[in-house]
Formats: structure tokens, sequence, C-alpha cells
């Protein structure tokens, strides 16, 4: 019999910090539209408070005098050491929307994975190849025939959501990584009048597009796409409904570069100082040769998504047009 192991998001609840209330029965985008009277300047605004905040609560738990120890992640460190449980597999089967990186958003993902590697070597890192944010998570923790079900259900609107993207476009700017016990990742916020700064799309682009320009922001496409799905007849059981926009850097596998109130302080502020870079060199930035930005949708439509999804995993039911 395996382990009866307990998710990180049980241990590291990860929390809705803007202060918005979502009302029960309603698209759980819209509270957040409404509630910045679908300005997009106002829309950013509570992205940058939700991430600031929790950035600063977690800094606040890594130097506390009463450290209580990282939140280890026990699928993936079996996954990644399989002498722990042999023949151990991840049961959890999820479906998601995945909006897949563009390649100067995985070349900067990589810049700063080499600088988060050279304060903990021991740290372990997504792979590029498995980079992605989730758009929408569908349901999680299924068994293989339940996510079956619900992809088959599902499947007479999956091509139109899949290419979603192509004609609804919304940019993300002002990257930064989000840390807590568990993770770390690079978070975005919705465009709210920055210059653009992305690689034209591949030509030609001749598609009528509906949606595009920053009073379309990221929320409004997770909006729609909720309830694109709760039109085919599916009910949508995420885990969080928070304002975050993420790419999943790398996860904890050892305490063993987090043990010392040093150690912990040379973490936090390396994480500070990566964002400070960002900030002055990346943000708003033309000459960088990093690029700060994503329109999501570019060079690949949302990737429908079933299987053992944690860490990237699983299987794409389809990837819709990018541009």
């Amino acid at each position: 019999m395996g382990s009866v192991l307990e998710s990180t998001d049980i241990a590291n609840k990860l929390e809705d910090l803007s202060g918005v209330v979502i009302k029960p029965g309603e698209n759980p985008y819209n509270a957040l539209i409404e509630a910045c009277d679908e300005e997009p300047a106002k829309i950013q605004a509570l992205y940058a408070t939700h991430r600031v905040r929790r950035n600063g609560q977690q800094r606040d738990k890594f130097l506390a005098s009463d450290y209580k120890g990282l939140v280890i992640d026990p699928y993936l460190l079996r996954l990644e050491n399989p002498q722990i449980e042999p023949g151990f597999k991840d049961p959890r089967y999820c479906m998601t929307f995945w909006g897949r990186p563009p390649i100067h958003v995985l070349e900067l993902a990589e810049a700063i994975q080499k600088k988060l590697k050279a304060l903990a070597p021991k740290i372990w890192l997504m792979p590029l190849y498995r980079m992605h944010i989730t758009t929408l998570e569908i349901d999680f923790s299924r068994t293989a025939d339940e996510i079956e079900a619900l992809k088959e259900s599902l499947k007479p609107a999956i091509p139109h959501i899949a290419s979603f993207t192509h004609q609804h476009r919304s940019r993300l700017v002002k990257p930064m990584i989000s840390y807590d016990l568990s993770a770390f990742a690079l978070s975005f916020l919705p465009a709210a009048g920055e210059p653009a700064l992305s690689p034209a799309p591949t030509a030609p682009d001749t598609v009528q597009v509906l949606k595009q320009g920053d009073g379309y922001t990221y929320h409004h496409l997770r909006r729609d796409v909720w309830e694109q799905a709760k039109e085919a007849g599916v009910t949508v059981s995420s885990r969080y409904i928070v304002p975050s926009a993420h790419i999943t850097l790398g996860r904890y596998l050892t305490e063993e570069e987090h043990v010392t109130p040093e150690q912990r302080k040379k973490w936090v502020d390396g994480i500070d100082e990566i964002n400070v870079w960002l900030e002055a060199e990346v943000w708003n930035n033309a000459e960088s040769r990093l690029i700060g930005e994503w329109v999501v949708g570019q060079e690949k439509g949302l990737d429908v998504r079933v299987g053992t999804l944690w860490y990237g995993g699983g299987r794409t039911v389809q990837l819709g047009e990018g541009f």
C-alpha cells in the first residue's frame, strides 16, 4: 500500500489577498472586474496588491524567530527520488487550460532560474518545456476515469476554447518573482498602458481579432473561458480563484539550504535583489535583451490538458492556434 500524502496546497494555502469578495454562484472572475469598474489600471493594482502582500507575508515566515520549515512537496520528492518509495506514481489526475509561454518569456524564465540556482543550488527547477500558466483549472485530484468523463463532456467546446486566445488577446507585464515556503514563480500583472515590447505576431496575422488592447485584460480572458466551460455543462472546481498570473519556476526538495537564519535571509534578500533588477532593467524597457511582456496566445493557443498535471506533466487533448 502506498503512502497517504498531503498536497502542499493544504499546508500552504494560497489566499486571495486583494480584498475582493466573490459572490456565491457567480462567475468568480466577475467580482474583481466589477470591483475595478472594468478599468485596467485598477485591475493591475489589485493583482499587484495580491503579490506584494503575499511576498511580504512569506518573507516574514522565512525570517520568523519561530520558523516552521519549508513545505516540501512529498509527491515531487518521491518522483525525483524513486528510492524513497520504489514504484510510486502520482495518483492526482486533473484537467486544465494552460497558456504556454512564447520563446522570449522562456528565455526570461531561464535567466531568472539561473540566478535562483546560484542562491540555492539544490532547488528543483521546472524544465522550460513544461512551463505554463494555468488560465483555468477545471478539476483536480480526481481519478483517471473521472477526468476522462469530464473531458468527454467538455469535448464539443474544446476546439473553440483552445483557440480562443487567437481572437481574444490579453497582455501581461511587469514580471516579478513570487514565492512561499513550497515554491517560487514568475508572476505577471495584467497590462494597463505600458509600451508594447513583444515581437510582432508571425505573418500573416490576418484573423479578425475580436478583443485586444489593455481594456481586455488577462482577468477578462479567464472570466470568458470560465463562462464557456460553464455553458458546456461543466462545473468548474478550481482549487482557488486568486488575482495571480504566474509560471512556476521551481520548488524546494530539501531543507539543507534554508536551515539557518543566515541562509534564509540570503534567499529572501536574493529574491528581492532579482525583483529590483527586473523592475529596473526589464520592465517597460525596449532596449533590454530580455523581454518582460507576454501576449497570451502568442506562438501557441491554450493547451487543453489532462492527466497528472502537477510539475508540467500530463497530455494535450488539443493545442489551440497561436499567432
